[in-house]
This record gives C-alpha cells, sequence and structure tokens, in this order.
C-alpha cells in the first residue's frame, strides 16, 4: 500500500522527532518560529519547514501579529491518533486485569506459604 505524504497524513507528520518535539514546546502556549527555532537548536528555515508540515496536517494553528507568525496546538488535529489508539484500550485493561488477578494469586499463595511453611 503506498504511503500517504507527510505534508497530508497525521501519523506521517509525527513520525519525525523534531515535529513531535514541536508539538511538546507548544503545549504550553504560543511561539514563533524563531522561538522554536531557538528550543531545537535548528536554523529557522528548517523549523518553518516543519511547522508547515504540521499546519498542514492540521496539528499546529497559526495567526498573524503583526510581522510575527505565531504558532499554536491544535489539539482536535490529535483526534486521528487519539480515536486510532483507543481502539487498543480494551484489549490492554483486559491484559492489565488478568495480570492484577496473577499477581493476587502470586501473593495469596506467599502469604499462605509464610503462614504454613510446611507448604
Amino acid at each position: 500500500m503506498a504511503r500517504l505524504a507527510t505534508s497530508t497524513d497525521v501519523f506521517n507528520a509525527v513520525a519525525e522527532p523534531r515535529r513531535r518535539r514541536i508539538l511538546s514546546l507548544l503545549k504550553s502556549g504560543e511561539r514563533s518560529v524563531n522561538d522554536v527555532a531557538r528550543s531545537l537548536r535548528v536554523t529557522q528555515p528548517l523549523a518553518s519547514k516543519h511547522l508547515g508540515v504540521l499546519r498542514r496536517t492540521g496539528l499546529v494553528r497559526v495567526r498573524g501579529e503583526g510581522q510575527r507568525r505565531l504558532y499554536a496546538l491544535n489539539g482536535n488535529g490529535l483526534r486521528p491518533m487519539h480515536d486510532w489508539v483507543k481502539t487498543f484500550e480494551a484489549t490492554w485493561n483486559a491484559r492489565f486485569d488478568r495480570l492484577a488477578e496473577y499477581l493476587d494469586e502470586l501473593q495469596k499463595t506467599d502469604a499462605d506459604a509464610q503462614q504454613d511453611p510446611t507448604k
């Protein structure tokens, strides 16, 4: 199956570590491209490129303030990832429940053995 372009697919967009770092930076509020570049220790053009991908995929939004452009996280853009991960929730909950039951059994067996050393 052909892979979607990074600029149209949320999963491919966040596959790049620097873009994930940008999303983490933007959790705390708006930032200019220069702020992002400084925080990531990259050039301004590289930061702009990554922000452009994130904007085209709907993960960030931009607003103008004079000559500056301020980027902010768009949480709704993460919805496809959230929805996909949520499909695993029931499976993981069932596995954690089984693990908890097993650990309870081990603790009970250990407690019984300590009460009756002949076992």
